[in-house]
């Protein structure tokens, strides 16, 4: 008798070797795997930018300037010409100005700032206790939906939710009877699918907004544009991936997986345990829930009174107020006080130097962060400087004008590309830094504004987060998903994955048509649809 054991071959596996598609992302692999790190990238993109420049400014490229007579920034004879780096003044340029470039991008400050607070609040234990919490104390019923929510909500804090959910939802479903690759994929659709979405503002809106507001201000000078802006469309899509990764999960994912075999798992899989949210844990949650109750209410009384100090001074509005214009301030206190809080209950917070390390961790972190935005930085100023970015915004809005794609179907495919560069440019400011400063002008060209803009960004760069390898987290995915299947691949994580990539694109984009089009709803305070110059 033959000692082999009979092959195991599950649908998911059947899937990543027939499906074509499946086929074509690992050759996107490959050909991602070819492209520079994204930091030599943006410095090649600034000696590209540099080198165009010049040779444009040799034959004299213009093209008419589409902004009214009289706006700022407009020529005098009506028309945008490029302006060359390859000379002495554009040395002198580059010179003198390499550090304001990067002291003075907005994401670069307002970001640090976030994670000061949100750091705190990470290293007490509030942030993983809570999430132990909301998804160990979920009933059997909604414990899927549980963990996708959770998997949302997670992204506040960075990288929270790879390393603590994924492996915790993983362990829940096994624990439960259920495969535990639907746990880990539920977890992931939530935390990497549902990226943008959150009920809270949080890192990333800062971080896309200033970038949005530099792309924006080649059109408009004046143009503003606050980390507020895409909140009650990312409030409501929290719901709304929530449900669409718990039907996915229950209908399509866990159903193909078929029952957990245990002889599929790595030998140490039995090690694993769930660490149990202790009564002072749920005592310090407690403190820190009321401690955000009070810092709301106070907040209130300098916005909804109409003497309030954060309102708009001149206008009596929170359009435009001091509240809206220092929302990461707000950011900051409502994640350090509450986990200063949490960690005096707990003990993880019992001095100063605990509070300081914790904030000097969480900066620690931002390393590979910070060299990223001192060339992304410098590429958005080259190409602002030389005007290449508002040149190929009108040559683009003229071509969509052409065609007739001036109309909200230019979404979907401005979704659907955004999408398709994430497979090879994973990291959501790394791609918005590049995209941002062709398509932000060139949109606000045929009529829409910046907000909405980097709404419909958003939903582009969350939906294939699920199914590239250029993901930054996605080789520990893998990793953790290699403990219940020990012979698994690529190809398979990405073939679990697909159909929530799938049905997210299908039912966000729609539910982004019917708030912004069908019902005319703003994409966060004080946000427009459309741009009139």
């Amino acid at each position: 008798m033959s000692n082999q054991q009979p092959e195991v071959t599950s649908t998911a596996e059947d899937l990543a070797k027939s499906n074509g598609f499946v086929k074509f992302l690992n050759i996107v692999e490959k050909l991602g795997n070819l492209l520079p790190h994204p930091i030599t990238l943006f410095a090649l993109f600034c000696l590209a930018v540099i080198g165009i420049s010049g040779i444009a400014g040799f034959f004299e490229l213009t093209v008419v300037d589409p902004r009214p007579e009289g706006s700022p920034g407009r020529s005098a004879d009506g028309l945008i010409h490029v302006v060359s780096l390859m000379n002495g003044e554009g040395l002198r340029l580059i010179v003198s100005n390499l550090v304001t470039n990067f002291t003075g991008f907005t994401p670069l400050g307002t970001v640090l700032v976030a994670l000061l607070g949100v750091g705190i609040a990470e290293r007490s234990g509030m942030l993983s206790a809570a999430m132990r919490l909301l998804v160990m104390g979920a009933s059997k019923r909604l414990v899927t939906l549980t963990i996708v929510f959770a998997g949302i909500v997670s992204n506040t804090a960075s990288e929270l939710g790879y390393v603590v959910l994924i492996p915790m939802a993983a362990m829940i479903f096994h624990s439960l009877g259920r495969h535990p690759l639907a746990g880990l994929a539920a977890a992931f659709a939530g935390v990497s699918g549902g990226y943008s979405a959150n009920l809270l503002l949080g890192t990333v809106d800062p971080l896309l907004s200033g970038i949005t507001e530099a792309a924006a201000q080649m059109i408009d000078p004046e143009y503003i544009v606050g980390p507020e802006v895409n909140w009650y469309f990312m409030f409501m899509s929290t719901f709304l991936v929530t449900i669409m990764g718990a039907f996915v999960t229950e209908k399509i994912v866990e159903p193909k997986l078929g029952k957990y075999d245990i002889s599929e798992a790595a030998d140490d899989l039995d090690a694993q345990s769930m660490e149990i949210v202790t009564d002072r844990e749920k005592y310090g949650l407690k403190m820190a829930g009321f401690t955000v109750l009070v810092l709301s209410g106070l907040l209130a009384l300098t916005i909804i009174p109409e003497w309030g100090a954060l309102r708009n001074q001149d206008t009596g509005l929170v359009a435009g107020s001091p509240f809206l214009r220092g929302i990461v301030a707000f950011i900051f206190i409502g994640f350090a006080i509450p986990g200063l809080v949490y960690g005096k209950v707990v003990g993880t917070m019992k001095k100063d130097t605990d509070v300081i390390g914790a904030m000097s961790h969480s900066m620690s972190t931002m390393g590979m962060y910070i060299v990223l935005v001192f060339f992304a930085s410098q590429f958005v100023a080259f190409f602002k400087w030389t005007n290449l970015g508002a040149i190929l915004a009108v040559a683009g809005a003229d071509a969509l004008s052409s065609i007739g794609l001036t109309g909200p179907l230019v979404f979907v495919f401005f979704i659907m590309l955004c999408g398709f560069i994430n497979l090879m440019l994973g990291s959501a400011s790394a791609q918005w830094a590049v995209t941002a400063p062709i398509f932000v002008p060139m949109l606000m060209l045929v009529g829409y504004a910046p907000e909405a803009i980097q709404a419909a960004y958003r939903i582009g760069d969350s939906v294939t987060n699920l199914i590239t390898p250029m993901m930054s987290y996605f080789g520990l995915i893998l990793a953790v998903a290699a403990r219940y299947k020990k012979d698994l691949g690529i190809g398979t994580l990405i073939a679990t994955m697909l159909p929530y990539s799938i049905v997210f694109f299908i039912g966000w984009t729609t539910f982004f048509f019917i708030w912004v089009f069908a019902l005319g709803l703003p994409v966060g305070p004080g946000a427009a649809t459309y741009y009139t110059p």
